[in-house]
């Protein structure tokens, strides 16, 4: 169980870090932590996290820019409705323009 903790620790600093007005995905946090297989793991962490003021939980999507946990938030549409605040246009639960806000920690946290 520790380790597990441990992961969604690991997960949360990462998510803390994606800048307002950008996007990440699952499988780009596991990749960047060292478990690439990892992805649905880092899932359940975001589902864990609502009740972290803290953690933007979402600005995490799948690869495809599809918002796949939007169930998990309080109400249907409070994922989309939290991108938009941030300029992010999303349409049929799918984000515009997602190679171009696309943030990967691989990438941005190595520089």
């Amino acid at each position: 169980m520790n380790e597990k903790k441990d992961f969604f620790d690991q997960v949360y600093q990462v998510v803390r870090l994606i800048p307002h007005g950008r996007v990440t995905s699952y499988g780009a946090i596991a990749k960047y932590l060292g478990a690439a297989k990892s992805s649905r793991v880092v899932g359940y962490a975001m589902n864990a996290s609502h009740t972290m003021d803290d953690i933007p939980a979402h600005r995490v999507v799948n690869r495809n820019g599809l918002l796949t946990g939007k169930m998990h938030f309080e109400t249907p549409n409070a994922m989309q409705n939290a991108l938009e605040a941030e300029g992010i246009k999303v349409e049929k639960d799918q984000i515009k323009n997602f190679n171009k806000i696309f943030w990967d920690p691989s990438i941005e946290l190595s520089l």
